[in-house]
This record gives C-alpha cells, sequence and structure tokens, in this order.
C-alpha cells in the first residue's frame, strides 16, 4: 500500500454530527484532485460537481447486526456479517478488545431466548476471523429482535438503527452502514438534481471489517440493474463524469464493467480494486475517511491515483477532519 500517514486517536468521530450540533450535510468535505484539495461543508458538494455528472448510490440498507451470545458462559457479540445461498452467515465473534480466533467446527453458542448458534468451519480457508454458521432461529427475526448496529471502540455509546441508515437505504442487508451517503439529504439531493447531477442506484449489502486487521473486503452480494449500467454508458459517452457514492457502489460498479462499459448485473462479487485493477469506469468517489491500512485505501488509488490520495489524506490530518463512519467526508476526483 502506497498511503501513509498517522491518525491520531482524537480525530475518529466518536458520534453522529447530529450530537455534535450538525445536521448530517454540515459535516465538513475535502476535495481532491490533480488540480489540487479544497476544504468546504458537504452542503457545498455541488459546487464541485457539473451539470451531466452521475453520482451512483447504494440503496442497501444496514441491519442490527451485532446480538449478544454466550461462549462458555461467558459473554461475546456475534456480528451477523453476510447470508450465503444457502442460508447459513458468516458470522465474527467479538470480544471488547477485538475479534475471537480461536473457534471451532461444531462449537455451539447461546442466544437470545433458547435460541444458538453453530459454527460450521472458517468462512475462508485457513483463516481464524470469520466462520460460517448456522442459527437455530430465523437470522432476520432473531436481528429484529435483539440485534443493534455494529460498533467499534471508537463509538462509546450506542446509537439507534436510525443513526446507520442513510437516505438511499430500501433494502436491509449490510452489516456495516454504507457511510458514504450518510451526509446526503433530501434537500441537497434535489438541490443536485435540480442543478443537473444526475442519479443512478445500484445494490451491495456489506459485511464486516474489522478495524484490527487489514484484511481485502470478503465477497459480497450486489446488483446493477439495467438502467444503471444504460446511465453509466450515456453519461461517460458525453464526456460527464461517474461518482460512486461509497466504496461500496464503486466495488459494484466496476463488477459490472467490462472493455470500459458496465453491463447489468448481479450475484456475488470477489472484485478488489487496486494498482493490479485499476477503476475502468468510475472517475470519482464520495468516501469517508479510512484508517491507515485499511484496504479501503487501495480502492481509493484504484479511482484517482496514489498522488491524489496522498495529498488528502495528508490534509485531512493537518486541518483536524474526523474519521469513521459518523465523521467527515471526501471527494476524490481523477479528473
Amino acid at each position: 500500500m502506497n498511503i501513509r500517514f498517522d491518525l491520531p486517536a482524537e480525530l475518529s468521530a466518536s458520534a453522529p454530527p447530529e450530537a455534535r450540533g450538525l445536521s448530517r450535510d454540515e459535516v465538513r468535505l475535502l476535495v481532491a484532485s490533480p488540480a489540487g484539495v479544497h476544504h468546504t461543508a458537504f452542503t457545498g458538494l455541488g459546487e464541485h460537481l457539473r451539470p451531466g455528472d452521475l453520482l451512483v448510490v447504494n440503496t442497501s440498507g444496514t441491519l442490527p447486526a451485532a446480538v449478544d451470545a454466550r461462549r462458555n458462559g461467558r459473554p461475546v457479540v456475534v456480528h451477523f456479517a453476510t447470508r450465503l445461498d444457502d442460508g447459513s452467515w458468516v458470522v465474527e465473534l467479538r470480544a471488547p478488545d477485538g475479534p475471537l480466533l480461536d473457534g471451532r467446527p461444531g462449537e455451539r453458542l447461546a442466544l437470545a431466548g433458547d435460541a444458538s448458534l453453530t459454527l460450521l468451519a472458517p468462512a475462508v480457508p485457513g483463516t481464524a476471523r470469520l466462520w460460517r454458521a448456522t442459527a437455530s432461529i430465523e437470522v432476520r427475526a432473531l436481528l429484529a429482535a435483539a440485534g443493534r448496529p455494529i460498533r467499534y471502540g471508537y463509538v462509546p455509546r450506542a446509537w439507534p438503527l436510525s443513526d446507520y441508515q442513510t437516505v438511499f437505504a430500501r433494502e436491509p442487508g449490510s452489516a456495516e452502514m454504507p457511510s458514504a451517503a450518510r451526509p446526503f439529504t433530501p434537500e441537497l439531493v434535489t438541490g443536485l438534481v435540480t442543478d443537473g447531477v444526475l442519479f443512478a442506484p445500484l445494490l451491495l449489502h456489506t459485511g464486516v471489517s474489522s478495524p484490527e486487521a487489514a484484511e481485502p473486503p470478503q465477497a459480497e452480494r450486489y446488483r446493477v440493474p439495467p438502467t444503471t449500467a444504460a446511465l453509466v454508458s450515456w453519461v461517460r459517452e458525453r464526456g460527464g463524469r461517474v461518482v460512486a457514492v461509497g466504496t461500496t457502489a464503486a466495488r459494484a460498479l466496476e463488477s459490472a464493467a467490462s472493455a470500459g462499459r458496465v453491463r447489468a448485473a448481479e450475484g456475488w462479487t470477489e472484485l478488489v480494486l487496486g494498482p493490479d485493477r485499476p477503476a475502468r469506469v468510475v472517475d470519482g468517489i464520495v468516501t469517508g475517511l479510512h484508517a491507515p491500512e485499511a484496504s479501503h485505501l487501495l480502492l481509493l488509488e484504484a479511482v484517482a491515483g496514489a498522488e491524489v490520495v496522498q495529498k488528502a489524506y495528508e490534509a485531512a490530518v493537518e486541518e483536524r477532519y474526523l474519521w469513521h463512519e459518523f465523521g467527515d467526508v471526501s471527494l476524490l476526483l481523477r479528473r
């Protein structure tokens, strides 16, 4: 990974901006391109877009994917990451200080009521963090009754599920919030549309990303509708820019790209964008700020180039932007 920076602990956003007296769209926005770096508020996003640019947004909704469990009588938390085609789930077992890596095939954990979770096998052979598991109760019903949003140590108190939903959320399925879209409000979207900026939906259900390990993303379920694929081609043919709102939207869109064009597609994607697979159709990305060594940084390089991303992160640290899902936002453009 080429991007290097030190992240002071105090720059981690510990609460939603609303708890800091801001509206969603009043978080800070850092805009970086080959032309330089600019600082503004997210309400000023339209000043850095052009009529005919296309914003591609993820319509996945966030699940209350964290559930308390007991393991050999001791409390643990289960993060339900991804529902697989056979009905089993990819899960992560966590203690307060991080993931538990000593799971065993056949191990059973007690869930709420008389329900239980059984570990089947590592979700990725040779690794110990994520497991394929089955529950004795329908998982969506379990989450509805006993789940809460996933949060990590830099967010010390619980916040309601509504704080983890974006204005575009329509189909629940993400273990963690597709957070780049969080600052959008209906009023801001209306203003952008009035100014000639286009929007197109797609879907990618996010899994879990352990903040303790710089791991590549796991396979995730996605869908790019025919109308979105057609609109991407139409915009590119006319010189407009295709801007993904979030790393999830970029991954989904690039998974449907071939020979510089996007076609309707759905299924599972294992695509990892980076130096060996640069972006083919995405010209820019709206994204939160990611921790050092996070694999997301490779994706940002694949879209905007290493030089733009490095300048952006150096400026974000210097100007004391806030990191993570409740923090500030960047717009990275390669042209």
